[in-house]
């Protein structure tokens, strides 16, 4: 089994990543990293610099998602920063109530949002594999659900919030489900190349 260092801190991105993973027969390992300044203007550039690095410390095959909300009423806001949107140190509820309080005299039919994730693997030799994926929703006027994290909450699809949904159902739907899809497609082609 082959095994991937994965560019996280976050507990939850881990356990999406490992889900996906686990049937390409790769095991999905974290390691003490340096911090990386997310300095890209988009997701595809933040999870390059990240993968980037946690390869060149690792020695290891590297994979590093970065992904975010995108609301058109707010212009594609938080979108790369949408960890950061309510300040450092905050709590998801924290950034919540933020973009709650930043819609909130916008009305229903015009809180269309969408979910991006862009997803970077960097090996050892220079080799790059990227993979995109989007979900599109909208944004209820209050959290609802207790499953998921970030702005899943707030976050609905087909009358649901993504904090609603098991981690099967969002895995078929979501921008990371679909990115990693994409990913693992990439993978397996890649593995079969080198056989």
């Amino acid at each position: 089994m082959a095994t991937f260092i994965i560019a996280t801190h976050n507990q939850h991105k881990l356990s999406e990543l490992e889900r996906i993973l686990t049937p390409l027969k790769i095991d999905a390992a974290t390691a003490q990293l340096d911090e990386v300044e997310e300095t890209g203007t988009t997701f595809a550039e933040n999870a390059f610099l990240k993968a980037e690095a946690a390869c060149r410390q690792t020695g290891m095959p590297a994979v590093a998602d970065d992904s975010g909300l995108m609301v058109d009423a707010l212009k594609g806001a938080p979108g790369v920063y949408s960890a950061r949107y309510a300040g450092e140190g905050a709590s998801d509820m924290d950034r919540i109530q933020k973009l709650l309080l930043n819609l909130k005299d916008v009305p229903k039919e015009r809180r269309t949002a969408k979910f991006v994730c862009a997803i970077c693997c960097v090996y050892p030799n220079g080799d790059i594999v990227t993979a995109h994926g989007e979900c599109a929703g909208t944004i209820g006027f209050e959290p609802q659900g207790s499953d998921g994290f970030g702005y899943d909450p707030i976050f609905f699809i087909n009358e649901k919030s993504f904090a609603q949904l098991t981690a099967e159902e969002k895995d078929k739907i979501s921008h990371r489900g679909r990115a990693l899809k994409e990913f693992a497609a990439q993978l397996q082609q890649i593995k079969e190349q080198n056989q």
